[in-house]
């Protein structure tokens, strides 16, 4: 007796987006953004991971690791002093998996709608936007 064959394996472009394609929509989420915004955010340096570190979702209150999708991990622009000494670059952290999750709960935005409102928001700590300053930018809740 024969055994039955196994399932067809997905297409890949059906597999779920590595690390990688991540942080090409992000990066592509930072090309479109209006020229000033856009110069001021390519200094921002962004970096990927499924899930944020257990030690900061402890330092946030947050047991649960789907709940944070990006984190700004610098100091505010409004907040900087040319006077200060060598500080680590401010990154954009953008967690895979929390993003995936919420994407397929949503379902009624795309992949890169949600990231570009993710990265948004989290240059919106950089820079110090008001709800009006991110609405400009990013005309989430048309």
């Amino acid at each position: 007796m024969a055994l039955p064959k196994p399932p067809p394996l997905p297409a890949p472009e059906s597999l779920a987006p590595s690390l990688d394609q991540i942080e090409m929509l992000a990066q592509a989420a930072i090309a479109d953004l209006p020229g000033p915004y856009r110069d001021a955010a390519r200094h921002i340096l962004l970096r990927t991971a499924d899930f944020a570190p257990d030690d900061l979702l402890e330092e946030m209150g947050l047991t649960d690791p789907f709940d944070l999708t990006g984190l700004y991990d610098g100091i505010p622009l409004t907040e900087k002093s040319s006077a200060a000494p060598g500080i680590s670059p401010d990154t954009i952290w953008l967690f895979r998996r929390p993003i995936l999750d919420e994407w397929a709960g949503r379902g009624d935005v795309t992949l890169a709608e949600l990231i570009t409102h993710v990265v948004v928001h989290e240059l919106a700590h950089h820079f110090g936007w008001s709800d009006e300053d991110i609405a400009a930018v990013d005309p989430w809740w048309e």
